[in-house]
């Protein structure tokens, strides 16, 4: 891929990767990963801790250099990173920083005012932020903020310059439900005024969220789309969950001499009626599955409670893709 212009952005791309490689003395970072982000959206970049995530960050932003490939925001070439680009970009670290001393809103002009942004359009921009970031009223010093709020002033900090790409390293990988709620809510907020890229490694948060994800694994990009365009595409089969009075184990061996099971397996903590183990079946034809499997639980004895057909979810594709390597 030859480098681009500033015009490129123009097809709707707001951030691309191509080859991307950082090495170190202890091992490679990345390995050759390609991306691309459309404008606009909100989009995950899921990992495991060591994937390779904060990595591409650092580059993205200018703050390392990459050993070989190249990266592009807006058109821009972050490799030969001006401050030109570095206007554009908004960056919220995994544990950002404040003056514990400050209010939210002193700390937001202080901010804009590094950025050079006048004082009447600050004014009305730290209001708006404020009001993103539900903090419209709290007059208390940061330091005596909790952890969620400072993740909202954080992301409300980041927008300050009002940027066009918003990068996010683990904005909730620390927050309690409702703390994680209040900062996803204001995440998705955003979807399509700012283009929002963010690591995690919660799948939960990709899910809620994202247009579309990344999974990276060891550097490399193992798989991209949208979520339900990951999940149908998984290849695993259909999952049935099938739910018995007793002998969960009886039925597990059962069930492993028929033809229509790819595989099989008991879960120790099953939702439902009886609150008990539960069995999980994967298969590549659910009819007869669903013909079988009554007549499999008859067999033996058991009374059926549940049987139901599971929808793959983010944790499937993602224990697929990269659960092998734990």
């Amino acid at each position: 891929m030859g480098p681009r212009s500033v015009a490129d952005q123009a097809d709707g791309t707001a951030i691309e990767m191509a080859g991307l490689t950082k090495h170190y003395r202890e091992g490679r970072a990345l390995d050759g990963l390609d991306l691309s982000v459309r404008t606009g959206s909100v989009f995950g970049f899921l990992g495991r801790n060591g994937a390779g995530k904060t990595t591409t960050l650092r580059i993205l932003l200018g703050l390392a250099r990459p050993t070989a490939g190249r990266a592009w925001i807006l058109g821009h070439d972050v490799t030969r990173a001006t401050n030109e680009v570095r206007g554009l970009v908004g960056y919220l670290p995994d544990v950002p920083g404040f003056y514990p001393w400050m209010t939210g809103p002193e700390f937001l002009r202080f901010t804009g005012r590094l950025f050079g942004i006048d004082d009447p359009v600050l004014t009305d921009r730290v209001e708006v932020l404020l009001d993103l970031a539900g903090l419209v009223g709290v007059r208390q010093p940061i330091g005596g903020y909790s952890r969620g709020m400072k993740q909202r002033l954080g992301i409300a900090q980041a927008l300050v310059n009002a940027p066009r790409v918003l990068l996010l390293d683990e904005p909730t990988s620390a927050l309690d439900p409702l703390g994680r709620k209040a900062v996803l809510d204001m995440i998705g907020g955003l979807r399509g005024r700012t283009t929002v890229f963010f690591s995690t490694h919660i799948l939960g948060d990709v899910e809620r969220v994202c247009d579309r994800v990344a999974i990276v694994e060891a550097g490399r990009v193992v798989a991209q789309g949208g979520v339900d365009e990951l999940t149908s595409r998984r290849g695993a089969g259909t999952r049935l969950l099938v739910q018995v009075t007793d002998g969960a184990e009886a039925l597990q061996q059962a069930l492993r001499a028929e033809p229509w099971v790819g595989d099989v397996f008991v879960r120790q903590a099953a939702d439902g009626p009886a609150g008990g183990p539960a069995v999980e079946v994967v298969t590549s034809d659910a009819s007869a599955g669903a013909l079988r499997l009554p007549r499999v639980v008859a067999d033996l004895g058991l009374g059926l409670v549940r049987l139901e057909r599971v929808e793959p979810s983010l944790e499937d594709v993602f224990v697929d893709l990269v659960g092998g390597r734990r």
